[in-house]
């Protein structure tokens, strides 16, 4: 089980499902959310930068993020991320990407970003999240 997750899409019903599931699945106790790749990174730089203010605050361990998305893609994102080196802030921040295309290039691509842990068809289910807590 997961301490902390991000959900990151900008589908308000995708976001609430894979909340539901989540919950469901015992598989984080906090979930967290953000709209776009931007909100994202907003996210983590105002962990980066010591503006939260919360003395239990909890950093994710997990991300599920989606690829299409208005504003800033996942793809945008792990560039950022990668190019950025937020890997050094958040090493243990793992992601994986849940899209609904199933191009092999796109898998292939996702592959080549060192944060990236998988690529899953979206909807997300329960048996999905059993697979990755093995």
């Amino acid at each position: 089980m997961y301490k902390k997750i991000l959900c990151v899409d900008d589908d308000p019903i995708t976001l609430m499902l894979c909340k539901k599931v989540i919950q469901k699945s015992e598989f984080s106790e906090i979930i967290d959310i953000a709209n776009n790749g931007e909100d994202a990174l907003k996210y983590l730089d105002a962990i980066k930068n010591g503006h939260v203010s919360d003395p239990d605050f909890i950093l994710p361990e997990l991300m599920f993020l989606d690829l299409n998305m208005p504003v800033m893609g996942g793809w945008e994102f792990l560039d950022e991320m990668t190019e950025n080196n937020y890997i050094t802030h958040f090493p243990n921040l793992k992601v994986i990407v849940l899209s609904s295309t199933i191009d092999p290039k796109d898998i292939e691509k996702s592959k080549s970003y060192p944060m990236v842990l998988d690529f899953l068809s979206k909807p997300i289910t329960r048996e999905m999240l059993e697979s990755l807590k093995k």
